[in-house]
């Protein structure tokens, strides 16, 4: 099955006019380490790549969340055998919340999110053109997600066309061709290293049900706020890129539980061990955040689904009630003693 390729969307198109008018903002069992682990972000922006650090600090310059913490906790809390992982972001004005938000957990599909943004820099750079043909190849081909497995090796798309694919349907094959236009597996880590993201690995083709590709909720979600603020990509780019991820089938997650009126970019990831949704959600309001839920749990515990939906729902109707932040304010920098005196919470 090919998808059509409709253009860009109208919340890409929002997302430009709110980016222009914000030049400011670019930028096991019952352990939880809450928005207190951001205390070790200074640590954690000193050991990025060169030039990473003050791109983190463009897009996590707030204040923690604990109000919206204080929902949460008990939500994760209350579901024996499953650990959440939650990273939220504003993105009007950098304030956050961290629920293991630093654990490293199976990327699943997720990995796609960073495969996706590798490819229209490449795209941005010249080495790949939209319309270019990639032919599947008989190494390509797995099972699990996506129909274009069934279309038989030689079969040619275009490069818009599989990477597309690669995000709506989670297509596994698509993935293993863009992980092959791009260069492979190293080629993809050090773009990874470049961004400045030190938890999120590519080690396998897809769909790795065993779990070996890696990543962190707060590594996806500062990902997507530099995206979405035009940090890594061109502004065509940028929205072709949240255009794609806006028209993902999964919507049984995140996007169960954010308001009417409401549109999101995201991309889900499931496996056996893990289940999680990765997007940038836009409000009515005019708010827009970036949250990442990933659930390590036993095996296809379906009680990680609605673990997920409440936590979504929880944090938009938090961020429904408060006020958006001023498009003529940008809060200063986290500094060295910006989380003193934070302590974890068991």
């Amino acid at each position: 099955m090919r998808l059509v390729i409709l253009g860009v969307g109208v919340w890409a198109i929002a997302g430009t006019v709110l980016s222009m008018a914000n030049p400011q903002v670019r930028s096991e069992q019952g352990s939880y380490a809450v928005a207190d682990d951001l205390q070790q972000d200074s640590a954690y922006v000193q050991g990025l790549a060169p030039g990473a650090s003050q791109a983190v600090s463009s897009v996590m310059t707030g204040q923690p969340m604990n109000d919206l913490l204080q929902k949460v906790t008990p939500i994760a809390q209350g579901t024996t055998d499953l650990t959440p992982g939650v990273f939220v972001l504003d993105l009007d004005n950098g304030d956050y919340l961290s629920l293991n938000g630093e654990t490293t957990f199976s990327a699943a599909s997720m990995i796609k999110v960073p495969l996706l943004l590798a490819f229209f820099q490449d795209v941005d750079s010249g080495k790949i053109r939209l319309d270019e043909m990639l032919t599947m190849l008989e190494g390509d081909i797995v099972g699990e997600a996506g129909e274009m497995q069934f279309d038989g090796a030689g079969t040619q798309y275009t490069a818009l066309e599989t990477a597309a694919n690669m995000i709506i349907t989670s297509d596994n094959t698509a993935t293993n061709m863009i992980i092959r236009r791009l260069g492979g597996v190293e080629v993809v880590n050090q773009r990874f290293r470049e961004w400045g993201l030190q938890q999120t690995v590519l080690r396998n083709p897809l769909p790795d049900l065993e779990g070996t590709n890696e990543t962190s909720p707060r590594e996806l979600s500062y990902l997507l706020a530099r995206v979405s603020e035009g940090e890594l990509m061109s502004m065509k780019s940028r929205d072709r890129f949240l255009d794609i991820m806006e028209r993902t089938v999964a919507n049984g997650l995140l996007p169960a539980s954010i308001g009417q009126g409401a549109t999101i970019a995201h991309k889900t990831g499931d496996i056996g061990s893990l289940l999680g949704d990765s997007g940038i959600v836009d409000m009515p309001n005019g708010k827009r955040y970036a949250i990442t839920v990933m659930v390590k749990r036993p095996h296809n515990d379906d009680r990680a689904f609605e673990l997920i939906r409440q936590i979504s729902g929880v944090t938009y109707d938090h961020l429904n009630q408060a006020p958006s932040a001023s498009n003529n304010v940008s809060p200063p920098p986290p500094s060295d003693e910006s989380y003193a005196g934070e302590s974890s919470v068991q």
